[in-house]
């Protein structure tokens, strides 16, 4: 159930800069102190801050609820606790069990590709793992040349560093296991400027991270954009990690959109320090042509639909471009099923600021898009635009949407080797970003092309790959590494450099992929018909506070009513 957009929840008053210049000045006084920080006493920190995001995981999910219109007793409240607390709490879980390992802990298996390539299988990492994501497999790859080194901040010593996180506005873990990535992967104490989307959230973190901040490790501030202005200009600042858009990006290292240009090309950046940052994608889904049942139709549209559907479209991991094979028998019957499945989700509040103009931009371009819904100030419909062209350059190639907008386009082939070939090319080059994609493909299909395929997923450079499931689970996972394929600059950033989560702390990685089977049983979690998705969230909070035997029936037998 959804309603009007309530008034979030009181953010902390915007801090002033005397505030900011102290907060800054502790976290620099404090870096030799991190470093000697044992990992025994990072245990007990992480430990810490685990009891304490229990503690206020219901008051956390709430806030997002209210914040979002959602009714925080409906089953769609369960999204807002697992993209919350629930993704914190498995993140420091699963750091805990690397450092408990001394930083080295071993994945199950490293094997090498044919060209010599390392790939991490990370995913299932044991028998709970095994039965809660039954038929699932996650690996990491290294980047080609590099041995499977991990946890190097372990193994050499370093001088900590301050970081600035400029949080996300849209997911609210994003910013906690930001947090968690810089501190404890990369021995970077921590100064949070909240978004003010959802500033709110800053009140829980402060709860959840209460003894890295009273230790000095972590400090937060709020404020809009003349405090990032500053922090990211400030001197005892060493290094960024920005959640966002590439052009808040390119605005604090390269100026206003008039002087990029010219700084760009004098490589005269107004901000040199080193940054991370995770910028969004126009999300593709490749749909390998197949012989699919009717049943099979309905649960990948459903799955389509989903990912659209899910937090109102507001996620960089939102499928935008939906890539079929033009020869394809049951395109069009996919494509009916695709609209019948979007139009069935109930709408969501934009409440997203810019949703409506941006929404709007894609109206004005694309006269044939086909909404499934009624628009009104508070809601953008799902929305689909089919048979966009595949020229280079392409609006909807090429602008991240980032409200309800679905483009689809055909691709020409003749075989499906041939369109495996062509669709990758066609994302890789004609795709705006390189954050995550998904694949459909059927396993009888995927059994008979098996060389092909295996060469598709290997071509495809994004730094997230979900075949058969959403690549929005590859965040969640925490095992898997998150960010953009390798090779971005400066200047022509694309989604972004670096990469958080990666738990067992592999040096160089290149991307992550996971792979689930074509009908995942039962109900995926991130389905947006879940019967029990707030009853499934509550257990499994409890499975990854505490993963045992005992605890994990219970999500089971939650899973089962979805």
């Amino acid at each position: 159930m959804t309603g009007k957009i309530s008034a979030p929840p009181t953010a902390l008053s915007t801090t002033n800069f005397d505030e900011i210049d102290r907060a800054i000045t502790s976290l620099h006084s404090h870096r030799d102190r991190w470093v000697k920080t044992s990992i025994s006493q990072r245990l007990d920190y992480l430990q810490d801050c685990l009891d304490r995001t229990l503690d206020i995981a219901t008051a956390w999910a709430t806030a997002s609820c209210q914040a979002k219109g959602i009714d925080h007793r409906s089953v769609l409240a369960g999204e807002e606790w697992i993209t919350g607390p629930i993704a914190t709490v498995r993140n420091i879980r699963l750091l805990m069990t690397t450092l408990q390992a001394n930083g080295q802990l071993a994945p199950p298996k490293i094997y090498q590709r044919p060209d010599g390539q390392f790939v991490a299988e990370i995913l299932p990492a044991n028998a709970i793992d095994r039965m809660l994501y039954l038929g699932y497999r996650g690996e990491v790859w290294l980047e080609p040349g590099t041995l499977p080194t991990q946890g190097k901040i372990y193994r050499e010593p370093t001088t900590a560093k301050v970081a600035l996180i400029l949080g996300a506005g849209n997911v609210s873990s994003i910013v906690a296991t930001d947090v968690l990535s810089k501190l404890f992967s990369e021995n970077q104490l921590v100064i949070i400027k909240m978004n003010p989307v959802n500033a709110y959230i800053g009140e829980y973190l402060a709860q959840a991270f209460a003894p890295l901040i009273q230790a000095g490790f972590l400090h937060i501030v709020y404020g809009g954009v003349d405090v990032g202005e500053y922090l990211c200009q400030h001197p005892q600042i060493e290094t960024i990690h920005i959640t966002g858009s590439h052009r808040t990006h390119d605005a604090i290292v390269w100026g206003t959109t008039s002087e990029q240009q010219q700084r760009k090309a004098a490589n005269h950046p107004r901000v040199s320090k080193p940054i991370t940052s995770e910028l969004g994608c126009v999300t593709p889904i490749i749909v390998v042509p197949g012989k699919w049942s009717k049943s099979d139709l309905t649960f990948q549209a459903r799955q389509v639909a989903s990912t659209i559907s899910n937090n109102a479209s507001f996620n960089c991991v939102s499928g935008q471009v939906l890539v079929t094979a033009s020869g394809w028998a049951q395109e069009a019957e996919f494509l009916a099923a695709v609209r019948r499945e979007l139009a069935a989700i109930p709408p969501r509040p934009a409440y997203y600021p810019g949703a409506q103009d941006r929404y709007q931009a894609f109206l004005d371009r694309y006269p044939q898009s086909e909404a499934l819904g009624t628009r009104t100030p508070e809601i953008v419909p799902w929305t689909i635009i089919p048979d966009v062209p595949t020229v280079a350059g392409e609006y909807a190639l090429t602008e991240e949407a980032f409200c309800g907008i679905l483009a689809q386009v055909s691709i020409e082939s003749d075989s499906t080797p041939d369109f495996l070939t062509t669709a990758v090319d066609f994302v890789n080059d004609r795709v705006w970003g390189t954050l995550s994609c998904s694949v459909l493909i059927d396993p009888q299909t995927q059994k008979q092309y098996h060389q092909e395929f295996d060469s598709a997923i290997a071509n495809l450079q994004y730094g997230a790959i979900g075949v058969n499931i959403w690549s929005g689970m590859i965040f969640y996972f925490g095992s898997t590494t998150w960010g953009a394929y390798p090779g971005n600059t400066s200047t022509d950033i694309g989604s972004g450099t670096g990469f958080v989560h990666n738990s067992y702390l592999f040096d160089r990685p290149q991307k992550s992929v996971v792979y689930a089977p074509f009908r995942i049983f039962p109900t995926p979690a991130w389905f947006a018909n879940h019967k029990n998705l707030l009853g499934l969230a509550k257990q499994l909070l409890k499975l990854e506070a505490n993963p045992t035997w005992k605890n994990l029936p219970l999500v089971i037998l939650a899973a089962l009513r979805g």
